[in-house]
């Protein structure tokens, strides 16, 4: 990569950390309409120049403050393209890349756990029928909360108090060092034991859910090598209480490479599968909104009214699944009737 020169990108210092402005040094001038136009130029360019024939944007840059969602300004496609007219200020840079995208009708995937996917412009992806997914890439920490409170409540013991705590020292640690912009990721990693709480009703009463706590903390000198420790304090039989602490050590951005690839793989190939159902005349292409690819993000985007499933394994059968009626093979339903 050492022969490349990036494009210039969208800088505005109100959706991130004040520690990034040094950083900020190759950015796009003019109000947010023109900065979207241009974006739009830079994919019809790259697209001409490099003879590819589909294009996917994936977001990797700094995790953003939450933006505020508001009637009038980006609840509908109609405000949030009007918004756009006014150059209203709070409109992000990534809600502005991903307009870009879906007027280009190129996929765009949200690696940061930033609210990105404004209703106004899910609305937009929706009407355009582009590809739009999220959110946050699940590498270390989250991935092994996904499994872990899976299995707590599969087998009867329930998490009353899970702490999590880490430590890094990248750019993604010292811009995550300020309140707004951890809030976004506090919020992302925060969501994923939701719905295996709500599938017990028998451990969880409606509305109860465990103490759960997510810390932060930017320390220079660990670099890349992240650490991350959690507590999973659960409640056993007869009123007793069970405790795991996990140590986890990795290379951050090591852990987020390989999902950025499949990320932009599975979204290039959901551009080409179309599915009906039994009696349906015509085939159709996937809703825009691709839960697909929730096995690899932190705080799945779905469609208005869906259920969101963050469970591992919920998420990994239900795309190994589609693979393999994508080549005729039946579901697995792991009943093994034939042997039972």
């Amino acid at each position: 990569m050492q022969g490349m020169s990036p494009l210039p990108g969208i800088y505005d210092p109100d959706f991130i950390a004040a520690n990034q402005g040094e950083r900020a040094n190759n950015v796009l001038k003019g109000s947010k309409k023109e900065q979207v136009q241009k974006i739009i130029q830079d994919i019809r360019d790259f697209k001409s120049k490099t003879k590819v024939d589909k294009v996917v944007v994936l977001w990797t840059a700094n995790t953003e403050r939450y933006s505020d969602v508001i009637v009038g300004l980006n609840d509908t496609k109609e405000t949030l393209l009007a918004s756009l007219e006014r150059n209203e200020s709070e409109i992000s840079p990534s809600t502005l890349y991903g307009l870009a995208c879906v007027q280009e009708n190129v996929p765009f995937i949200n690696g940061s756990p930033q609210n990105t996917f404004v209703p106004g412009l899910i609305d937009l992806a929706i009407t355009k029928n582009s590809i739009i997914a999220g959110d946050d890439f699940k590498s270390g920490q989250t991935k092994m909360k996904s499994v872990l409170v899976d299995f707590l409540v599969g087998a009867g013991l329930k998490p009353t108090s899970i702490v999590s705590y880490n430590h890094l020292g990248n750019n993604d640690g010292m811009n995550l060092s300020a309140p707004q912009t951890f809030r976004s990721k506090e919020i992302s990693k925060s969501n994923v034991v939701d719905d295996m709480v709500a599938s017990n009703a028998i451990l969880y009463e409606p509305g109860e859910h465990p103490d759960h706590v997510v810390v932060i903390k930017y320390v220079p000198y660990v670099g890349d090598s992240k650490r991350a420790m959690d507590e999973y304090t659960s409640e056993i039989f007869m009123g007793g209480k069970n405790t795991l602490v996990i140590h986890n050590t990795c290379e951050d951005s090591l852990l987020a490479a390989p999902l950025i690839l499949d990320l932009v793989l599975l979204a290039e190939l959901c551009t080409r599968i179309q599915l009906k159902k039994e009696g349906e005349g015509k085939f159709h292409s996937f809703h825009p909104v691709a839960s697909i690819l929730s096995y690899l993000t932190k705080a799945p985007l779905v469609p208005p009214g869906t259920p969101v499933v963050n469970a591992l394994a919920k998420q990994r059968a239900m795309l190994e699944n589609i693979m393999r009626a994508c080549v005729g093979l039946a579901p697995e339903n792991n009943m093994t009737l034939e042997y039972k």
